[in-house]
């Protein structure tokens, strides 16, 4: 959304003129590949994205923290206070969860007026949460001159999304929306938050997102029944294995769970774990190299593993990744972001992207009913104040 248009809608919803409005950006984010892995202490490949949320947030004197977004009509105006509640209005919880995470910080947040504007799409698994949380953060911090480092955002973020949304999320989405960087994919160890920028040089090849465009309604459930799965995994290693989570074994050790575990489930959610570990470590180490080709059958195996080991997948993802394989030009595709709907991530060829677009587009509307929206993004820097 352009800067101009962002105002002037603030300025028709809260008036004022005299007074300008604050704003600050923060991105979106696609995860590459090592997925499931952040909240399991492994690595992760995310980068940010150049879309995102926008916020235009300006102080006031009356108590109040009005909530405001063009997307939907969803308002709330909520009185200041040391600790808040959730609210019914599900979207305002990512920012007001930042809001209580910097009152349990002692740091006094007076009235605001807030308008979010994201074009992010929601529930796709780009992180629109992680977005509008970051944004929230880094507009708090600037406007009452907290002077927090942005790994303190990224985690007050992180912990607004587990203890006030209620979502059980690793650290990747925040930290991915907070630090990314231009033309560049961060290689974190969620366990130790040790990082490293990887320039991400595709060449001949472009990332191309797929949206399946299906309603998700189960993802908070079954994600947070994925989390107690892998800590049912560790529990039961523990008596033969110090281990704290499931990323500290390797994949020759895989054997360990048909021995020490009996519910077949739980050995099949630990089993991607430490596969997708291990191939996140062997797609950077290639892609290094410059061979796409590799990294591209690294993403293959991932969604596979997804579909088969962690089912979280689905018809729709399925059918999106299956039917790229298809097409030419493709080196590698997979779901991406938490699963059960949202998007797929796809690496090909330039001179076959439009032709891509068009028949996975064909295909996926003949098989499933649904339409597919495609995008073709830069990799951009995280959340910031816009100039």
């Amino acid at each position: 959304m352009k800067k101009k248009s962002l105002i002037e809608n603030f300025f028709t919803i809260y008036g004022n003129r005299n007074n300008q409005p604050v704003l600050f950006f923060s991105p979106g984010r696609v995860n590459l590949i090592g997925e499931h892995t952040d909240y399991n202490g492994g690595f992760v490949f995310p980068c940010a994205l150049n879309f995102g949320t926008y916020l235009a947030i300006r102080k006031t004197d009356d108590n109040k923290l009005k909530f405001h977004t063009i997307n939907f009509d969803r308002n709330e105006t909520i009185d200041v206070s040391s600790s808040y509640i959730s609210s019914e209005k599900k979207w305002v919880n990512y920012p007001l969860g930042v809001v209580n995470e910097f009152a349990r910080n002692n740091i006094r947040i007076t009235g605001l007026e807030f308008l979010f504007s994201g074009d992010v799409p929601n529930n796709a698994g780009l992180s629109s949460s992680a977005s509008i949380e970051m944004v929230t953060a880094v507009a708090l911090n600037d406007l009452f001159k907290s002077g927090l480092p942005l790994i303190d955002l990224v985690k007050m973020s992180q912990r607004a999304e587990n203890k006030f949304v209620g979502m059980n999320c690793g650290i990747m989405d925040q930290f991915a929306v907070g630090f990314g960087k231009e033309d560049h994919a961060i290689f974190l160890n969620c366990d130790t938050l040790i990082y490293e920028y990887v320039p991400l040089k595709l060449k001949d090849h472009s990332l191309i997102i797929a949206n399946t465009n299906k309603k998700r309604g189960l993802t908070d459930s079954k994600y947070n029944e994925r989390v107690a799965e892998c800590k049912k995994a560790v529990e039961l290693l523990q008596p033969y294995k110090k281990i704290s989570n499931l990323s500290e074994l390797n994949s020759s050790e895989i054997d360990l769970l048909n021995k020490y575990i009996e519910d077949p489930v739980v050995i099949r959610r630990a089993r991607h774990i430490i596969s997708e570990n291990g191939r996140t470590k062997e797609a950077v180490r290639v892609l290094r190299k410059n061979n796409i080709q590799q990294f591209g059958e690294l993403m293959n195996q991932s969604h596979d593993s997804l579909k088969n080991d962690y089912e979280v997948t689905g018809f729709e993802l399925d059918t999106l990744v299956y039917e790229a394989r298809k097409q030419p030009g493709v080196a590698g595709t997979r779901m991406t972001g938490a699963g059960f709907g949202g998007c797929t991530v796809s690496i090909v060829e330039k001179k076959y992207s439009e032709s891509f677009i068009k028949k996975l587009g064909k295909a996926y509307s003949e098989i499933t009913g649904l339409v597919a929206d495609f995008y073709l993004p830069e990799i951009g820097d995280g959340a910031r104040k816009m100039g």
